[in-house]
């Protein structure tokens, strides 16, 4: 009789256990994901950085694609590592593979799925990944400069990855060495991952604004999705958020190289002022901003928030006449009220105030909340002498 192998059972294990979890996933329901639309553009999510069983991961390329689908995203690139196969006994090393296997899959749901690969260096100057590229082995090779201008002359869009991974950096701060300079100087990469999996780094965010480069921000998963982030509690993996004119790879690739991204991490979305503007102003609806005072008093106006973000406010000033709270929480798709308070009862007349606040979850920059402001008509009525 002849006798099944250890490598024939480990191949069949996995095959059985991503089977089971791909049906999990496929009777699963989309989670459309509530972060608007911007004017002119589309708001796509989308993760870039992602391994399966052809590198480090522990799934096989489809639930990839079924993953994204359920969680909302429109885009996904699988960046397998060039230089290591730890499952190579059991699956032959082919970083091409796993976008021919997963493809089908994202045609048939909708996912723009994108050709990429992670050049996997030690530090300087660490990982690398190059997406919209067209062959993965030129880029597979000892020297990393080598290996990123193989990628550039394929027309690759090239970020850095996880700058301050305690793996390669143990002190957890993001460190800019000589090879990123020359790397950079010679416009052979255009990104940096200023959020990677549970780890967000300010620092890399400030470069990105010094230096012009693309924010990005992605999970970097190698196990199934679901065993890193709990859906029931309203958790959700790190997304690159591209504001695209349409829904195309050729229009992702145009808004990456644009620098027309934001990063959506937790309850926080990271980015210019000039995206995060308008998806607080899409977002946040003032039901009603006339109100009138007759004397010293109070009165509310309810404010609306249809997004998937809970906005907490702080006050960025003291507007004249009235009193408003210090703090506000803007819980996600609920209305709220705000509280308003006459300072003085014999003032009179009809004024259009500016109530400042700060969202301190839409970061503009490290430790910099968004500036808003809520537009209100107040007409004040003078109580009469000797009257409460």
């Amino acid at each position: 009789m002849k006798l099944i192998s250890q490598k024939s059972i480990s191949t069949l294990y996995v095959l059985l256990l991503t089977f089971a979890l791909s049906q999990i996933c496929f009777a699963a329901p989309r989670h459309e994901v509530k972060i608007p639309d911007i004017p002119g553009y589309k708001t796509l999510k989308c993760d870039f950085h992602l391994h399966t069983v052809f590198s480090d991961g522990q799934v096989w390329p489809v639930l990839r694609v079924e993953e994204a689908w359920r969680e909302g995203l429109d885009a996904i690139a699988i960046t397998d590592h060039l230089e290591y196969s730890p499952h190579r006994t059991d699956i032959r090393p082919d970083v091409g593979r796993s976008y021919e296997i997963a493809k089908p899959s994202a045609i048939d749901k909708g996912i723009i799925l994108i050709k990429g690969a992670e050049i996997t260096k030690n530090m300087p100057p660490g990982h690398f990944n190059a997406i919209f590229i067209k062959d993965a082995k030129p880029l597979d090779n000892n020297d990393f400069n080598v290996a990123i201008k193989n990628a550039a002359e394929q027309g690759a869009f090239v970020f850095w990855n996880q700058p301050g991974w305690k793996g390669q950096q143990p002190d957890g701060v993001p460190k800019w060495y000589a090879e990123h300079t020359s790397a950079y100087e010679k416009e052979l990469f255009q990104g940096i991952e200023v959020v990677n999996g549970d780890e967000y780094y300010p620092l890399a965010l400030k470069w990105a604004q010094e230096k012009k480069l693309t924010l990005m921000g992605n999970s970097d998963n190698h196990d199934p999705i679901s065993m890193n982030y709990d859906f029931c509690i309203g958790q959700h993996r790190p997304m690159t958020l591209v504001f695209a004119k349409e829904c195309s790879e050729v229009s992702i690739k145009e808004a990456l190289l644009a620098r027309r991204t934001a990063v959506y991490f937790e309850n926080n979305i990271i980015g210019d002022e000039k995206y995060l503007k308008p998806i607080f102003d899409k977002s946040v609806q003032m039901l009603k901003s006339e109100i009138e005072f007759k004397g010293k008093g109070k009165a509310s106006v309810r404010i609306t928030n249809t997004s998937e973000l809970d906005f907490d406010l702080i006050a960025n000033g003291s507007p004249e006449h009235i009193n408003t709270p210090a703090n506000l929480k803007l819980n996600k798709d609920s209305t709220v009220m705000l509280t308003i308070e006459n300072k003085d009862k014999t003032f009179s007349g009809t004024e259009n105030i500016r109530v400042p606040y700060k969202v301190k979850n839409l970061i503009i920059a490290p430790d910099e909340g968004l500036p808003v402001e809520f537009e209100l008509k107040i007409k004040f009525i003078s109580a009469e002498p000797g009257k409460k």
